[in-house]
């Protein structure tokens, strides 16, 4: 269960409307994103919810990655991304991959803001 679980709430994404509606577009780079890292894609999804009054409706897109996953999630009425890299360091240190897909990401929302968290997982507790 050891790894690093990478997250960032993006806002004020500046990027084209199209990263923040487009299931598909939005999917499609995040697996060209995830193969340029380094890591391995098994499965994908993308789906997009319902128009509301407030405007067009966000998406999720998930990627399966043999070392975990990604998931992004848009909120086009406040161009807000949330984003999560999980991977798991079992057969390797896949930390630099993780971060270079989180950075990835990152570039393509164009934010004027981010918060990022890194949060080590199943790391042995003090003794």
């Amino acid at each position: 269960m050891n790894g690093l679980h990478l997250t960032a709430d993006l806002r004020g994404c500046r990027c084209e409307q199209a990263w923040l509606t487009d299931a598909d577009r939005l999917l499609a780079a995040c697996v060209q994103r995830v193969q340029a890292s380094g890591l391995q894609a098994v499965a994908q999804l993308g789906h997009r919810f319902p128009d509301t009054l407030q405007g067009p409706g966000g998406v999720t897109a998930t990627v399966l990655l043999a070392e975990s996953h990604l998931c992004v999630h848009t909120w086009p009425e406040s161009r807000s991304v949330s984003l999560d890299v999980y991977v798991c360091n079992f057969g390797a240190d896949h930390s630099a991959r993780a971060q270079q897909l989180m950075d990835a990401l990152l570039a393509l929302f164009e934010p004027d803001e981010a918060l990022r968290r890194a949060v080590e997982r199943g790391a042995a507790p003090p003794a």
